[in-house]
């Protein structure tokens, strides 16, 4: 009896004993680092560029009528167009790529991209307040390939501007959740079939994507090839920028027969808003204009032509803060620079509303896709980060360095017309600070920063009736210091400063030169920014060019 008990109780030592051994393993299986499961099993899985993000998704695509996937514009914003917009003046959707504008009015089955209409399949929709886009009808916008694997519930989606290698499993293979034999297996590929390669780790083993759009680990890969290579920005103009303003008001330079050292760009004024034009622009080229575009580029020159606002504050913000008007103005510079086959624009828009600074900045979120679907460039004048609602509070200088390629600084009227006190145009001191704002306060690139410099000072008058000033060109200091007045350098803004009396009044000169544009370059070399900038053509002496042509070819 006691012998059966004891056998009895040693099958049940050995029975809980495997128990607790299955049990051990189950939990090694279900914990261990190589077998961890996902949280979202339950979800649809969204593969973005070989990368789960389905985690990082705020709201769950879904699939609606004719299999278009939609997505909220939330997660749209997160990982394609930071900027998108409701509009809501036309309940519609703007969402814009590296070469397109789209536009989608709520519940309408169409789709305005570059501003020519066509039908789609799906629209933009509002759904538990939250929009949607037929995301999978965006593939042009966005220029990627959006798959639905419904087996899986996986939706995978691949920019077509980046690299992607294939390769085929050299046997009926297993894909692995980690580079080991020993991880849990996620999907079977049978020989000969291909599969996407991620990237190839240092054991030998490879990172793919299957078919069914799941990622993980094998060894057993062969005959890797390239599908597609990465599609390169390439700049305009490779090393620094060198762009002068050519200031007109209604008849074109004559430059035949001229040539300007040391520059690469030339922006003449060829446009400028019309006063309550509602976007019409007048455009002031015509023969003469075409001659001098000749001429440019028969030097080799890039022609930015600028399109001014005029000042036009009300005119401006009317047009900034309507997408129809928006849409027309931009239409009318594209015509432009085809039809006179520029190479950029120069937007200079100046007192501005401080109200509509996130609508300007909408503007250039418009306009830069259409001139870089043709391979033109946008500049955007800015002025110094601290100063007046309407000089300089006006402008999102973060926004504008992101979307814009250049931010021109306008670096200059330190002390200006309105200014109650005398001062310098562009100390070097006061320059450098506003520099490191660029970059460190408003995040501005640096190699996307231009740096304008004045061809130009002001000549002070002080008196008991208060403080007056006059522009004095570059070209023309030297006759305007009456004969034995000393200069005086000043170390912090790298300019020589004169003083004198004369009838009771006191004068005052900070002078712009080769010495202080000398000053200027050193920090467009020391802070690496993309180059510089001179206001304007005409006011420069003769001697200023071979000191640019000396800085830039650096």
């Amino acid at each position: 009896m006691r012998e059966k008990s004891k056998q009895k109780s040693n099958i049940l030592m050995k029975i809980i004993t495997i128990v607790i051994f299955i049990s051990a393993i189950t939990a090694v299986i279900s914990l261990a680092p190589n077998y961890i499961r996902k949280n979202t099993t339950n979800r649809m899985t969204i593969i973005i560029n070989n990368n789960d993000v389905t985690e990082s998704m705020k709201f769950e695509p879904y699939i609606g009528e004719y299999n278009v996937v939609y997505m909220a514009t939330k997660d749209i914003a997160n990982f394609f167009d930071q900027d998108i917009f409701y509009d809501n003046k036309y309940d519609q959707i703007i969402t814009t790529s590296d070469t397109k504008v789209a536009v989608l009015p709520l519940e309408k089955n169409e789709i305005y991209i570059n501003s020519s209409n066509t039908k789609i399949f799906g629209n933009a929709t509002k759904k538990d307040e939250k929009f949607y886009l037929p995301f999978s009808e965006l593939k042009d916008v966005y220029n990627i390939e959006v798959n639905y694997i419904e087996s899986t519930n996986t939706l995978t989606i691949d920019s077509l501007d980046r690299e992607q290698n294939k390769g085929n499993a050299s046997n009926d293979i297993s894909i692995k959740y980690k580079p080991t034999i020993f991880s849990k297996t996620l999907d079977k590929v049978k020989k000969g079939d291909s599969v996407i390669i991620i990237e190839k780790k240092d054991n030998g083993w490879y990172k793919v994507r299957t078919n069914n759009g799941i990622i993980g680990y094998t060894k057993d890969v062969t005959n890797i090839y390239e599908v597609r290579e990465k599609l390169e920005d390439k700049k305009q103009i490779d090393g620094k920028i060198s762009l002068v303003w050519d200031y007109y008001t209604r008849t074109v330079p004559n430059r035949t027969g001229t040539k300007i050292e040391g520059i690469n760009v030339i922006s003449p004024s060829f446009m400028e808003l019309i006063k309550l034009g509602q976007g019409d622009i007048d455009v002031k080229i015509g023969t003469d204009g075409k001659n001098y575009i000749n001429w440019a580029h028969s030097n080799n020159y890039k022609v930015w032509a600028m399109i001014s606002n005029n000042g036009y504050q009300d005119t401006t913000s009317e047009i900034l803060n309507d997408y129809k008007l928006r849409e027309k103005l931009i239409n009318s510079i594209i015509n432009t620079v085809l039809q006179y086959d520029l190479d950029g624009i120069n937007l200079d828009f100046e007192n501005l509303k401080l109200a509509d600074k996130d609508m300007l900045s909408r503007f250039i979120i418009e306009l830069k896709p259409r001139l870089k679907e043709y391979g033109k460039v946008l500049s955007v004048d800015v002025t110094a980060p601290d100063g007046s609602e309407n000089w300089s509070e006006c402008y999102d200088r973060n926004t504008i360095g992101r979307v814009a390629d250049y931010t021109v600084f306008m670096a200059y009227d330190e002390y200006g017309s309105s200014s109650t006190s005398a001062g310098t145009t562009a100390g070097a001191d006061w320059v450098e600070v506003a520099i490191k704002k660029f970059i460190d306060r408003e995040e501005v690139p640096a190699d996307k920063i231009i740096l304008g410099m004045p061809f130009y000072t002001r000549l002070w008058e002080e008196s008991d009736s208060g403080v007056t000033s006059n522009v004095i060109y570059m070209k023309s200091v030297e006759k305007n210091i009456p004969e034995g007045t000393q200069k005086a350098w000043n170390e912090d803004l790298k300019q020589y400063y004169i003083e004198y009396e004369k009838n009771g009044k006191t004068y005052k000169m900070w002078i712009e030169d080769e010495e202080s544009i000398k000053a200027k370059f050193d920090l467009m070399d020391n802070y690496k920014l993309a180059g510089a900038a001179y206001w304007q053509k005409d006011f420069e002496s003769d001697s200023i060019w071979n000191i640019i042509k000396s800085k830039i070819n650096n």
